[in-house]
């Protein structure tokens, strides 16, 4: 992808789009020309985070590294080695039924080697953050972007875009040395689109005006629980409800069958699906979310109340539960984003407007 609009503002550019090779996968690296990396993708992703962390500079930077495992692959799942020790069949919990049982072990395998990897891939940066004298003044944000059924309420175990808590929960980790402090808990909610302007937070620059979310750097230090902050401002470190929301029935392309929009509290979730499902489970009684309380007398409030949230949170994005083709004109004949809830956005191969971070 050359630079432009699409590239965010990335400078050094080493990246690809689902393939799913991972041993001696490839990148592209901005001019439309491809690379191989030697070895397993965390190794090869490294070598050039390294070289980028490497480069004599003394400005600030963000690195932004995506390993595509634990994701599945037709091919080569993970290193042998990091199948070493790991069991052939596994105990599930029990929202994990018998439909895709001998699926679930492989994946349970193939998923938990992949993941060692990733740790290790973890700890070396760590490690060279270290030697390079930059972990003292260097935020780490470890996350993902969605989890996996894992065989839960009869789903494919690879499969996720579900309004369910294998799907929708993923870590939230951050290090920053001498500023938050280690062992520190956050309980409350937590969403993707919050990484942004809390990371900003944390920098001590302001919070583009173009960004969604919310600056949760107060919940991460500590202000809100200790009173470091006023009550108004604490109010305004939290939130009450995340939306959740599935497109597509296929991973990458425009395919009606799965769209439902949802909200996750801190006790609840509630989806509606365009097909006319409803799903309301209470996470303090039910967290495998095996009773769908959507038509219980007991839970009709609730129901009410979750909907009205849902509703409001729609609005504010200009979103509709409609059909996954409807979002079509979103994006031109090369697949870029050209429009969104708000409308029609610059010309992808523009220069980005600078002022919107302002």
């Amino acid at each position: 992808m050359p630079e432009g609009r699409d590239r965010l503002g990335f400078q050094y550019w080493r990246a690809y789009n689902q393939h799913m090779v991972y041993f001696d996968g490839f990148v592209q690296k901005g001019d439309w020309n491809c690379e191989r990396w030697t070895g397993y993708e965390t190794d090869g992703l490294l070598d050039y985070a390294f070289e980028f962390i490497d480069e004599p500079t003394d400005d600030p930077f963000l690195l932004f590294v995506s390993p595509h495992p634990p994701h599945y692959t037709p091919f080569e799942f993970a290193p042998a080695e990091c199948y070493e020790g790991l069991p052939e069949r596994f105990e599930f919990p029990d929202n994990v039924g018998s439909r895709w049982a001998d699926e679930t072990h492989e994946m349970y395998r193939h998923y938990l080697a992949m993941i060692r990897a990733v740790d290790k891939m973890v700890g070396r940066m760590l490690d060279h953050l270290d030697r390079q004298g930059l972990a003292d003044n260097t935020i780490v944000l470890l996350a993902s972007d969605h989890g996996t059924q894992g065989g839960a309420h009869d789903v494919h175990p690879w499969q996720k875009k579900h309004p369910y808590e294998e799907s929708i929960r993923i870590p939230g980790i951050v290090r920053y040395p001498g500023v938050i402090d280690p062992g520190t808990v956050a309980d409350r909610l937590f969403g993707m689109a919050d990484f942004f302007p809390t990371l900003c937070g944390l920098a001590g620059v302001p919070v583009p005006r173009t960004v969604e979310g919310h600056d949760l750097s107060a919940m991460l230090l500590g202000a809100v629980a200790s009173g470091a902050i006023g009550a108004g401002a604490a109010a305004q470190a939290g939130q009450e409800a995340l939306l959740l929301m599935n497109f597509s029935k296929y991973y990458d392309w425009f395919e009606d069958g799965a769209e439902w929009r949802g909200v996750r509290t801190t006790n609840a979730t509630y989806s509606e699906w365009l097909d006319g499902r409803v799903e309301l489970f209470d996470l303090t009684e039910d967290p495998l979310q095996l009773r769908n309380l959507a038509d219980d007398r007991g839970y009709r409030s609730m129901r009410s109340e979750l909907a009205g949230t849902l509703r409001d949170l729609q609005a504010l994005r200009g979103d509709e539960l409609v059909p996954c083709t409807a979002w079509k004109h979103w994006l031109d004949e090369q697949r870029r984003v050209v429009r969104n809830g708000y409308g029609e956005l610059s010309h992808p191969e523009s220069i980005p407007d600078w002022s919107l971070l302002s």
